[in-house]
């Protein structure tokens, strides 16, 4: 069991979806205080279930806190969270810092922190990954950059959050684009699990059996590993999206042509997540794209004959 810290902190938590409500059940875990808010009555419902307290708006938990964590889905919802209307930056308290974790270029990363700080506050760049079971364990990886100030006033929170919490500079940015390369890879080997998987089928393999050897093998990656279940099983409720993948590898390629730099192999991966999300797969578990490949080929896939 964690013990209390010896400072409790004031937290808010912007995002009670299925990697917000694991962070904000770690801090809860941690001894500190925490509050949250989500635009879903259901996650806020979830939150409270657990023994957690929630706000009626978003600028209503900040407006004491400590540090805001803010868990949603991409740049877009961060501006309008933090600018928009009813935007939490003007009720933060002087010297807050506030903890970004959606997936953005990190040129967006860059003017959203400087504009944060320039009214005072503190804005710590930190992408996650780990995934739900990680979070609700306290064991996610952070990939944090912001000034020595930022770090500072979050550290509570990271340490109650993160196994893993990498620095990686001095100001908001790099750790937006740690995430991406990130991404770029999870989002290729995704689609070439899914790709050997539906191969596989077509040559009339045991699915089950080259699980067994490819895990056991060089040819085996992490999402291999972990995605490849869910296709055995015929499971395809999300645990991460395809949509999720349809942004992120967007960004890569947004990033890519701003670089005039070839990313080939993030392009044809995106074009799979695309027409997952296109055949209405969007918000199902992004190993659908077996499906695809499936559909294209006239397999069967468990749970799902062609």
């Amino acid at each position: 069991m964690t013990s209390a810290p010896a400072s409790p902190q004031k937290f808010a938590v912007i995002g009670l979806g299925s990697m917000g409500l694991g962070m904000a059940l770690s801090l809860l875990r941690a001894g500190h205080e925490v509050t949250g808010y989500d635009v879903s009555a259901a996650a806020t419902e979830a939150f409270v279930a657990d023994g957690g307290a929630t706000a009626g708006s978003a600028a209503d938990a900040a407006g004491n806190a400590d540090a805001v964590l803010s868990v949603v889905v991409n740049a877009a919802q961060t501006e309008a969270l933090l600018f928009g209307p009813n935007g939490i930056a003007e009720v933060m308290p002087e010297g807050a810092v506030f903890l970004s974790s959606a997936t953005m270029d990190p040129d967006v990363a860059r003017r959203l922190a400087a504009r944060l700080e320039a009214m005072g506050r503190l804005y710590l760049d930190a992408p996650i990954s780990g995934g739900p079971l990680r979070s609700a364990k306290g064991e996610l990886t952070v990939m944090a950059s912001g000034s020595p100030a930022a770090f500072e006033r979050a550290r509570p929170c990271l340490d109650a959050i993160a196994l893993k919490v990498y620095e990686l500079g001095d100001a908001a940015g790099a750790g937006a684009a740690f995430k991406m390369i990130n991404q770029l890879l999870a989002g290729v080997h995704i689609a070439a699990a899914c790709e050997a998987v539906a191969f596989a089928a077509r040559q009339g393999l045991d699915l089950g059996k080259v699980y067994e050897v490819i895990t056991a093998s060089a040819g085996n990656s992490w999402m291999f590993g972990d995605r490849v279940p869910h296709i055995l099983d015929g499971d395809y409720r999300p645990k991460s999206a395809v949509d999720i993948f349809v942004k992120d590898l967007g960004i890569v390629q947004d990033m890519a042509r701003t670089a005039k730099f070839p990313v080939p192999l993030s392009a044809a991966a995106l074009q799979m997540f695309l027409a997952a999300a296109g055949s209405g797969m969007g918000r199902e578990d992004d190993a659908s794209l077996a499906r695809v490949y499936a559909a294209l080929a006239g397999v069967d896939l468990p749970g799902h004959p062609a």
